[in-house]
């Protein structure tokens, strides 16, 4: 029993329940709502401070739904259906996150937890509602940054590669953080250089290797990724890339500002996308500057804030070590293959057009190199390269096999990819060692490139002052196949020329660097010992290069030396085949049935039968809109399915993703989902646009000489 001393019987304070009042909606940091039973807002305190925004008596009397209409909140519904509930049932509802964003200019948005709970008399009767709401802002956001800095640490980085990297920054940054994100780093940076001040004062040149947008995985930016641009000075681009400091820019004035030029296109980019607010970061890693991230905001109507710019500095510096890793990997990685010699024999398996053999003869001084590339078509290209003075220059070699390994996968031909070489070669750089010239400086390097089509056997090469290929015929006479040398990359004028011939089946071709030519006597010696050696039958062609070898330079070089042994094969009629079209909107549908009888006929699985006949629909479709001209259709079946459609348009289609309404736009994308690998090469005045897929068991190879144990 109670005694009359305890606490629950002393009297209450006259007064005490007015002071709770009074302290709820004057002084208590909770905000407060009372509602009646109908739920209109009936009193609110002083803490409720998205509420206290507007006039009292615009709020009192309003419903519940009115005045969640007064705000952009997530899920108004979510708030109603709670409220019902507490009503009815007189369940509190506790810890409630509800974001609202008020209709200011620029708007704030504020996170609260809410609390629900239901006012009722001591008999009973419902009275109303109240709701308590507490600001977690702070909170929310602080979680939110967290989480996105973890999602960076796993996401960002996963491989060794500058443009994936930049991908993943960018899918992990938008929309995140920003609407959109650019990644731009500097054009030595993807030769594994890194830039100096002087550098950069004679070359501000960037290559965009990042972009993502919320507008769709299809929108491009400008520039687009893999193109170049330069920051024009004046603008905060360039500023912050001078300062190295970042920056933040509030508002972007709707009339560009006193630095946007609607001439570039990159500033009208930014003016017609109405781009309101951005943020500026030099990407830096180890002492080097690396390049630029941009965020923008335009569909988010908030503006970025010195809270943003913080968290943009601390994703960029960790996309930054990933990107100088990628950097240092993919320069290692070149001088290592080229010091090694051995990257000839990796893309041996994957050649069917030749039969390759290597043999190298190191003296220590490195430099010289070759090497076999895939090429569309079940092409070739064969490409040698040499240092001709001074010591080990495996950095400046490595700049040029990872410069012809991105031009030839362009599907360029030799002389253009020489003429692009010779303009890298020539642009005045900084070595990947101080001790060592980059390319350009004292450092002439020289470079043959020459592609053979195993399906025409028109072999096409260019020279810059390397020596020319010499011609094996399938009886053992021995001829130079006389290549017209141009300038060694980087010294004088590009003036290259391309020399074409067609090869008789089964021939060889024989490269090699000035090392070997001078360790043979010269060229006429070397003729001489390649015909008493050719004379007799070689039991393979590896046994071939090394008794060459052994015959040319019986003595150990003074430099490096390698000979490279090609035996050329041949995709006959029975492996190949191709049509003409007319112009005309019926071309697709007969390609598609030459096709598939063809397919039919080489006795293909029905599924590849399918695929290849949407391929070809969606192909010679595309070359019927955009070309005038007849249209060839061309299947080579080799280790792969080959389609290849030649029109006389110049212009290069993109893949993009069409939507569910659009008539058209889907052609690329099903040929991708299609095949494993599709492409566009210059086609004579216009272009070829092939696909290629791996068939379930590859053929036998086609007439000439089969491979050798």
């Amino acid at each position: 029993m109670v005694g009359e001393d305890h606490p629950d019987s002393r009297s209450v304070p006259e007064g005490l329940g007015d002071a709770v009042l009074d302290a709820l909606f004057s002084q208590s940091p909770v905000g407060l709502h009372v509602y009646d039973q109908e739920l209109r807002l009936m009193r609110v305190n002083t803490a409720a401070r998205l509420i206290r925004k507007f006039p009292i008596d615009r709020l009192l009397g309003r419903t519940l739904p009115e005045l969640l209409r007064s705000f952009d909140i997530t899920d108004p519904a979510a708030v109603e259906r709670a409220a019902h509930r507490v009503l009815e049932t007189g369940v509190p509802e506790l810890d409630l996150t509800v974001r609202f964003r008020d209709r200011r200019v620029p708007p704030v948005e504020t996170v609260s937890s809410v609390s629900v709970f239901r006012l009722q008399r001591a008999d009973g009767t419902v009275l109303g509602l109240a709701a308590a709401l507490t600001d977690i802002t702070a909170r929310v956001r602080a979680e939110a940054e967290v989480r996105l800095q973890n999602e960076a640490a796993a996401r960002i980085g996963t491989t060794l590669d500058i443009f994936r990297t930049a991908a993943e920054f960018c899918e992990v940054v938008s929309p995140a953080l920003a609407d959109t994100v650019t990644v731009d780093v500097y054009d030595v940076v993807l030769g594994g250089r890194a830039p100096t001040a002087d550098a950069l004062d004679r070359d501000q040149t960037v290559r965009r290797v990042g972009y993502r947008s919320v507008a769709g995985p299809d929108e491009q930016g400008v520039p687009a990724v893999g193109e170049v641009d330069v920051y024009p000075p004046g603008t905060p681009y360039r500023t912050v890339l001078d300062t190295l400091a970042p920056k933040l820019i509030r508002r972007l004035r709707p009339d560009g500002g006193h630095w946007l030029d609607p001439r570039r296109r990159r500033d009208a980019r930014i003016l017609s996308s109405r781009a309101h607010s951005m943020l500026l970061v030099p990407i830096r890693a180890r002492g080097v500057v690396l390049g630029l991230a941009c965020f923008y905001r335009w569909r988010d109507p908030a503006p970025f804030d010195r809270r943003h710019l913080r968290l943009a500095q601390q994703l960029t510096t960790h996309a930054g070590q990933c990107l100088d890793n990628a950097r240092l990997y993919g320069r290692e990685r070149s001088a290592a293959r080229i010091l090694s010699g051995g990257f000839a024999y990796a893309q041996a398996s994957a050649v069917t057009a030749v039969e390759l053999a290597r043999t190298h003869l190191p003296a220590g001084t490195g430099g010289g190199w070759s090497h076999a590339i895939a090429l569309s078509g079940s092409r070739v290209a064969l490409v040698a390269g040499d240092t001709t003075s001074g010591t080990s220059r495996p950095a400046a070699m490595s700049e040029l096999r990872a410069a012809i390994e991105a031009l030839a996968d362009l599907d360029l031909p030799p002389d253009d990819i020489l003429q692009r070489l010779h303009d890298l070669a020539s642009r005045p750089s900084t070595p990947l060692d101080p001790a060592e010239p980059g390319v350009g400086e004292g450092t002439p390097a020289t470079c043959l490139c020459l592609v053979y089509d195993p399906v025409s056997r028109l072999c096409t090469a260019a020279s810059a002052g390397h020596p020319s290929p010499v011609l094996v015929h399938p009886g053992g006479a021995v001829e130079l196949l006389d290549v017209a040398a141009g300038p060694p990359l980087g010294q004088g004028l590009a003036e290259y020329a391309l020399t074409k011939r067609v090869l008789p089946e089964g021939s060889t071709l024989l490269i090699c660097n000035t090392a070997l030519l001078t360790a043979a006597g010269g060229r006429e010696s070397m003729l001489s010992r390649l015909t008493d050696l050719f004379a007799e039958p070689q039991p393979s062609l590896q046994a071939a290069c090394d008794s060459c070898a052994d015959a040319l330079a019986p003595k150990q070089p003074s430099r490096d030396a390698y000979l490279l042994l090609a035996r050329t094969r041949t995709l006959d009629d029975s492996r190949t085949k191709a049509w003409t079209f007319p112009n005309s909107p019926e071309s697709a549908g007969q390609a598609r049935r030459s096709a598939v009888n063809q397919l039919a006929e080489w006795g293909l699985a029905q599924d590849v039968i399918d695929d290849t006949a949407l391929v070809v629909s969606e192909l010679v479709t595309n070359s019927v809109r955009y070309a005038k001209g007849p249209i060839q259709l061309r299947l080579i079946r080799d280790g792969t399915l080959v389609c290849e459609v030649t029109d006389d348009s110049s212009a290069s289609p993109h893949l993009r993703r069409a939507l569910e309404t659009d008539e058209h736009g889907r052609g690329l994308f099903i040929t991708a989902h299609l095949t494993q690998r599709w492409g566009v090469r210059p086609s004579g005045r216009g272009k070829t646009l092939w696909a290629s897929r791996t068939l379930p068991t590859p053929p036998a190879l086609g007439r000439g000489p089969a491979a050798e144990e």
